[in-house]
């Protein structure tokens, strides 16, 4: 029986029964989400997992919000003014900002979370070092003084993806950039129930009564985020087919990411609604550390994308339906403004070992065992891993499968130290289509060495094409610098896609509200 049968079989039959380790959803006034992985952090700053980030969504607040055109709206702040070569930005904060504790928000958070959040983002260390001066005029207004003109301020103030620039008390903002906080008190619309989070099983929200909602309609993370639940209870079931029974069973209301091969059996259910939960799709990604041999080496990361399928990656994640993947030899979203595979011919075509194995050899591959990090409790890192398993030992490399948690893996890939010192190799993860549309929220592309996300991988040219698409003044010229950065990361390796793909969410029919986005949005929900 093939993998698949046995987990719709699996599903089928755990749907019979009822799940007695979770209680019936309660009422109208809680709802009971089951996310895509383990929350076990709440630092959306030091750290980048999606789920770590969608639970921060309902914690903190930004000062921007990007909507569902990606455009940054006024969140925090009541507005801005900019000077006309983009050098001198001021903000003026909302009146009546409270965090959970009850203090008033003032420009001393927000300047001491903004100078955290700069030493990690890739949009925050451009702005750093065109820093002249942050400074607080009064405790609702504050200025960036830039030595060079910086057009995407709001964007970077805005943006959802991690690290996000979320603006927490003074006191747990001077926290350092690269150690996690302790203490989760913000100013959005949930607060974060410590005494009831239990790291591998549950993790609780309750309603803010504090918090200053916006006058406009909630879109993504802008606008007036009205939570309609006193509490949003997270409870975490890796296991597809236990998910599965307990969406069908009325035990949860929501299910973040079925996988594909139970999609059919939730549709039988008519009590329940299943559809594609983000258009922009993902990307899949095949993360090399740079700074450990073998993979320092360019010549050897190469030999990797002359054996790499992506059909076979999107197949092991998405199945075979072909309308839920498609190849993507480019690193931006495809049907994006920038989407471009030049450069991208390495991974089409038949799959060629012998030159692989041939490549290996002359770029200095010595035999060394690969370090291969794969988070087994998600379902799409743990089948890329198996791909990447299966694929290194075809072209005769050694590997070291270390099977681990998300959590786990997201401490370990920080890690810069030797492999004998719990380092690493390679991991596998994603990324949002709607992070990877252009440069500026796409940490996974830059090549800035030390200061690039995990992996450090560095490249001067990389870099400097970047820089040209920050400094395009039109579309055109946006374009033009997109096709040499995708030339330019394909000859770096800076990262290999592993192909595009969507994926569904699954919710019970009496609640209503639901929205696409890269993110769950629980603002505007209602269950009945």
């Amino acid at each position: 029986m093939k993998r698949r049968d046995i987990l719709k079989s699996a599903a089928a039959g755990a749907a019979v029964l009822a799940a007695p380790a979770i209680a019936r959803a309660q009422g109208s006034r809680v709802l009971k989400f089951v996310p895509q992985a383990n929350l076990s952090s709440m630092d959306a700053v030091a750290g980048t997992q999606y789920v770590v980030r969608n639970a921060a969504l309902m914690v903190w607040d930004t000062l921007y919000g990007v909507d569902s055109s990606i455009t940054p709206k006024p969140q925090m702040c009541e507005g801005h003014e900019v000077n006309a070569d983009f050098t001198t930005w001021t903000f003026k904060l909302r009146p009546g900002l409270k965090f959970h504790d009850g203090e008033t928000v003032t420009t001393r958070d927000v300047l001491a979370s903004l100078k955290r959040w700069m030493v990690r983002d890739t949009m925050g260390q451009i702005i750093s070092a065109r820093l002249d001066a942050l400074e607080a005029l009064d405790d609702r207004t504050f200025r960036f003084r830039l030595n060079k003109p910086f057009a995407k301020m709001l964007f970077a103030l805005g943006k959802s993806n991690a690290p996000v620039a979320f603006i927490m008390p003074e006191r747990i903002a001077k926290t350092d950039p690269f150690q996690l906080i302790k203490e989760y008190v913000g100013s959005g619309p949930m607060k974060f129930k410590t005494d009831e989070w239990v790291p591998g099983a549950r993790a609780v929200f309750e309603k803010f009564d504090g918090y200053a909602v916006r006058p406009e309609a909630g879109d993504w993370v802008s606008g007036g985020k009205r939570v309609n639940f006193d509490r949003i209870e997270w409870i975490i079931l890796p296991d597809a087919a236990t998910a599965a029974a307990a969406l069908q069973n009325g035990e949860v209301d929501w299910w973040e990411n079925p996988i594909s091969d139970v999609v059919p059996l939730l549709r039988k259910n008519r009590n329940l609604n299943v559809d594609i939960g983000d258009p922009f799709g993902n990307i899949g990604s095949f993360r090399m550390n740079h700074l450990n041999p073998p993979f320092d080496k360019v010549g050897v990361r190469r030999a990797i994308m002359l054996a790499l399928s992506q059909s076979d990656y999107m197949q092991a994640v998405a199945g075979d339906d072909t309308a839920l993947w498609k190849a993507c030899p480019g690193f931006f979203t495809p049907g994006s403004a920038l989407y471009t595979e030049e450069g991208g011919d390495a991974l089409k075509g038949p799959r060629n070992y012998d030159a692989a194995k041939k490549m290996l050899a002359e770029s200095g591959y010595a035999g060394e065992t690969i370090e291969l990090v794969v988070p087994v409790d998600v379902a799409i890192t743990k089948a890329e891993g198996d791909v990447t398993a299966d694929l290194l030992a075809k072209i005769g490399m050694k590997v070291d499968y270390v099977a681990t948690d998300w959590g786990t893996t997201g401490t370990r890939r920080a890690k810069k130290d030797p492999v004998a010192q719990g380092g690493w190799n390679i991991f596998h993860t994603w990324h949002a289509g709607a992070d990877c549309i252009n440069p500026a929220p796409y940490t996974a592309l830059d090549a800035g060495g030390d200061k690039a996300w995990f992996g450090w991988p560095k490249s001067d040219a990389v870099q400097a094409a970047i820089g040209e698409w920050y400094a395009a003044p039109d579309l055109a010229a946006e374009k033009a610098a997109a096709v040499k950065i995708n030339r330019l990361s394909f000859e770096n390796v800076t990262y290999i896609p592993t192909g595009f793909f969507l994926q569904y969410t699954a919710w019970r029919k009496n609640l209503t509200g639901v929205v696409k986005a890269p993110f769950p949005v629980f603002w505007g929900l209602q269950k009945t």
